[in-house]
């Protein structure tokens, strides 16, 4: 029973690890896992892996960057190696050491090691959450896996937790430890926990970002000191992650951080292979002649995957049938699509994910910090909010896009530090989110729950703070749960593995250890990255505007997906018939969908769309 369960577990999860599976069992006890080989591809490195005597086990998804660096001191001290993996050194360094050993570790990581002789079971999640773990603990069983759709092939109970689902209705997705499922967790980014003999979980921190308000106003550091270490760091950063036993690349967009990335990688490598994708039919979101210039300027093997509108459609579907959990930053289908194409060359791809978190890069940023200096500009914007509101809004255009800005602005000019980071950081408002709810779904609401988990994530925040404290908060909401879950999952649904520099341990603790004046001013973001890089970076990079990437999803609603969204997925009778939502909510958004106004509606039907057919996919 218990390998045909673990069997179907590691079946689900067939495109995180497509090189080979296997299984382990001890008693009650059951481990399961599927290879992507990346670092010794050969089969003494496939798991479950045991030592020679088998007393332990191990089941890893991720890297150790500095794993030959921990190997030469474990040969020092005896232990002998049968492999050339990292899996083997993380092993042998528990058995060593114990939870110790994890601050030792450079990468990411989820693992478990079981200990036959003493019965107890060891499972860690990296620093930030790059790799991802959830959990069931019943009466009966605990179970854990990388994905949802691995644990709920052991028959979990699949009831709705309302306050998720408040949650994801606001932001587009569900911060951890919550999930969509009641009694379904995710450990925390740099949480481990221990099962002992008699069954008993006990779940302790091991990581947090070392932050210091004092030490961080104390810093005596010049700012061109600083910039030279941030560079050393990151090249450091860099080369460690370009290990690898399979072909690596870059992802290259044209924008600052994976131009530096790129820059550094071409220190230890001739002729990186480079990717970007272009938007044949949306110029404004082109930056692929940004991306051309960084490779050229550093003789890379670059390859620009140029999609129409049609393309990034055929691939809407495959990246919805995949989440296995709620998730609507429409982004995620950009970076699959890259991630399919890029992973038809090589299997390794660098990253510039998390330098905006660290160092203040994107525009909420910016309007943090001019709300906290204040001044005539700032409440001049304010003062507008009636004009604002009347006006046309759009993300896909440069003057609908400001508009846009400048209403969200002004609302959260009036809100305390902690209420305009909620507003900042969602699509809907909490009004917004509550009149989609039906009847009965407002009963099963609970208020307190959700006041408790948002009070939680909010806490670093105060009004005398400073942007670091920002940037704090979104270490530990945004980027887990939004950006590093995008790349994991649309990543792993296309068996690439992608290595983010900027998050290695030393360069995070690094950038909390600064000053808000070397991360942003009055006129420029993530100050330090930029005028650190400045010099390795062509100018025109310089010059442009920051756009991200949106997906064309209003002209697919109002195009191919109306009779998705009209016939079924928002259908009445599917409305009327799940009994989640308001009837007369839904009806209303798709009112203003189809109208000559629709506004900024598309980011709230885009996560409606993506529930009903996950509802669809696991529910029904």
């Amino acid at each position: 029973m218990v390998i045909q369960r673990l069997s179907d577990s590691t079946d689900a999860l067939q495109l995180r690890g497509p090189d080979s599976s296997g299984h382990f069992t001890h008693g009650p006890v059951g481990l399961g896992h599927r290879r992507l080989s990346i670092i010794d591809v050969s089969e003494v490195a496939c798991q479950p892996m045991h030592t020679e005597n088998e007393r332990y086990t191990i089941v890893f998804n991720g890297e150790i960057f500095n794993y030959q660096e921990l190997k030469k001191q474990l040969v020092q001290k005896g232990y002998s190696f049968f492999s050339q993996s990292d899996t083997e050194v993380l092993l042998k360094y528990y058995i060593e050491e114990g939870p110790t050993f994890l601050k030792k570790l450079n990468g990411f990581f989820a693992f478990a090691i079981y200990d036959k002789e003493e019965e107890t079971l060891f499972v860690a999640r990296d620093r930030y959450g790059v790799k991802p773990l959830l959990m069931y603990q019943d009466e009966e069983k605990l179970v854990f896996a990388s994905e949802m759709k691995s644990l709920l092939t052991f028959g979990i109970p699949r009831k709705l937790d309302y306050a998720s689902l408040y949650e994801y209705l606001q932001l587009n997705y569900i911060p951890a430890p919550a999930s969509i499922f009641k009694g379904v967790k995710k450990l925390m980014p740099g949480h481990y926990f221990m099962v002992g003999k008699k069954g008993k979980v006990e779940v302790k921190r091991w990581y947090k970002i070392p932050y210091d308000e004092k030490k961080v106003k104390n810093n005596d550091l010049s700012y061109e000191a600083q910039q030279k270490k941030l560079v050393d760091l990151m090249d450091g950063a860099v080369q460690r992650r370009m290990i690898a036993d399979v072909p690596l690349g870059a992802f290259l967009s044209g924008g600052i951080d994976s131009s530096a990335i790129v820059a550094l990688a071409s220190r230890h490598t001739q002729h990186l292979n480079t990717f970007s994708i272009g938007y044949k039919d949306e110029p404004f979101f082109d930056e692929t002649k940004y991306a051309k210039l960084v490779a050229d300027k550093y003789k890379t093997n670059h390859t620009v995957f140029s999609l129409t509108n049609n393309d990034l459609y055929e691939h809407l579907f495959r990246a919805l049938e995949y989440i296995d959990e709620p998730f609507a930053d429409s982004s995620a289908l950009a970076v699959n699509i890259l991630s399919h194409y890029t992973r038809q060359k090589v299997t390794v791809a660098l990253s510039g994910d998390g330098a905006d978190e660290l160092f203040a890069g994107y525009n909420k940023h910016m309007a943090e910090y001019k709300v906290r200096q204040g001044g005539f500009a700032a409440e001049t914007v304010a003062a507008l909010m009636p004009l604002w509101e009347m006006m046309p809004k759009s993300r896909n255009s440069s003057l609908g896009n400001r508009i846009r800005q400048f209403q969200r602005f002004g609302e959260g000019m009036n809100l305390s530090a902690k209420d305009r980071y909620w507003r900042w950081a969602s699509f809907a408002t909490e009004e917004d989110a509550k009149s989609l709810l039906s009847g009965r779904s407002k009963k099963m609401l609970s208020k307190d729950v959700y006041k408790k988990r948002r009070q939680k994530i909010l806490s670093h925040l105060s009004q005398k703070g400073d942007i670091n404290e920002v940037l704090l908060t979104d270490m530990q909401l945004v980027l887990p749960n939004d950006m590093l879950t995008k790349v994991d999952l649309m990543s792993m649904a296309n068996s690439l593995e992608v290595r983010t520099p900027f998050l290695d341990y030393k360069v995070v603790n690094f950038a909390f250890s600064l000053p808000q004046s070397s991360k942003i001013d009055g006129g420029m973001k993530k100050k330090i990255v930029q005028d650190a890089f400045r010099e390795m970076l062509p100018a025109e990079l310089y010059k442009r505007p920051k756009h991200g990437f949106e997906v064309p999803l209003l002209k697919w609603f109002q195009n191919e997906l109306r009779p998705m969204i009209m016939d079924d997925l928002l259908s009445d009778a599917f409305i009327e018939a799940q009994g989640v939502f308001s009837l007369k909510e839904i009806k209303r958004l798709k009112a203003q969908l189809f109208s000559k106004n629709p506004g900024d509606i598309h980011a709230r039907i885009w996560a409606l769309v993506v529930f009903q057919h996950w509802w669809k996919k696991w529910m029904a």
